[in-house]
């Protein structure tokens, strides 16, 4: 005779078994999925590479003997010939101006006036140290 009160018992232990493994293989496999989705990206308005400019040099010794770049100017006329100097450089270039310690403040402040005029807009005095 068949008893209809007994109540089913569920052994959810193999289910258990199944996930753990099923959880074990995505764990070792997880690091190992690439997703990749190819994009294309627009065109920036910078195409052009950023090339190293050259920096000009400006010496001043003692004798007020000016040289740019291994050529030299005569400091009374040096407003002029440096602006038209200058339109063979690129404006953006650093101007790294060495004067002597024991010239004068205002020649020094001069030549700098100049190469502002001519526009440059990095200008740098160079000191020892």
């Amino acid at each position: 005779m068949y008893d209809w009160d007994d109540k089913p018992e569920l052994n959810i232990t193999p289910l258990v078994d199944v996930m753990l493994v099923l959880l074990a293989i995505l764990m070792v496999i997880a690091p190992n999925i690439v997703y990749e989705e190819n994009i294309k990206l627009p065109q920036g308005s910078i195409s052009k590479q950023l090339s190293k400019i050259p920096p000009v040099h400006i010496t001043i010794d003692k004798d007020l003997k000016l040289m740019v770049n291994k050529e030299i100017f005569d400091i009374n006329s040096f407003g002029d010939n440096f602006y038209l100097y200058s339109r063979k450089l690129d404006l953006k270039a650093t101007v790294l101006i060495s004067a002597d310690k024991s010239l004068d403040y205002g020649v020094v402040m001069s030549v700098l006036a100049a190469v502002k005029q001519s526009g440059f807009s990095e200008v740098s005095l160079a000191t020892n140290g």
